[in-house]
C-alpha cells in the first residue's frame, strides 16, 4: 500500500512562491496518477491540479493555470508542486492524491491521500 506525506506549507506573502512536495512510501507510484488538492476552512475540497503515471499529462484548475506546475519524480518516488505569484485566496491545506486509474478532477477518484500541509499567504 502506498502512503503520502506532504511536506513545503508555510507562511509566505503574496507575489511569492512555494514548492510543495509529495513523497510516497510503502510502494513504487509509478503505476498511480496523482494530484494535488486544496481544502479552505468551511470550504470543499477543491482540485489543484493532476498528472498521470508517467507524467506526459497534466491538468491545472483554472484558478492555477499560468500559476502552478505539477512534475513528478517516479525514481524519487515524489510528485512536486510549484506555486508562484500566490494569492491569498491560496491559503489553504494541500493535499496530495493517487489513484491506479486515470486521474479526474473529482476526490471520490482518489483511493489514497496524504494528512495535508498548510499553505498561508498573507496579502
Amino acid at each position: 500500500q502506498v502512503h503520502l506525506v506532504e511536506s513545503g506549507g508555510r507562511l509566505v506573502q503574496a507575489g511569492g512562491s512555494l514548492r510543495l512536495f509529495c513523497a510516497a512510501g510503502g510502494r513504487t507510484i509509478r503505476n498511480y496518477d496523482m494530484a494535488w488538492f486544496r481544502q479552505a476552512p468551511g470550504k470543499e475540497r477543491e482540485f489543484v491540479a493532476a498528472i498521470n503515471y508517467s507524467g506526459s499529462s497534466t491538468s491545472l484548475a483554472d484558478s492555477v493555470k499560468g500559476r502552478f506546475t505539477i512534475s513528478r519524480d517516479n525514481l524519487k518516488n515524489t510528485v512536486g508542486l510549484q506555486m508562484n505569484n500566490l494569492k491569498p485566496e491560496d491559503t489553504a491545506v494541500y493535499f496530495c492524491a493517487a489513484t491506479p486509474g486515470s486521474y479526474s478532477d473529482y476526490a471520490d477518484s482518489y483511493s489514497i491521500w496524504g494528512q495535508g500541509t498548510q499553505v498561508t499567504v498573507s496579502a
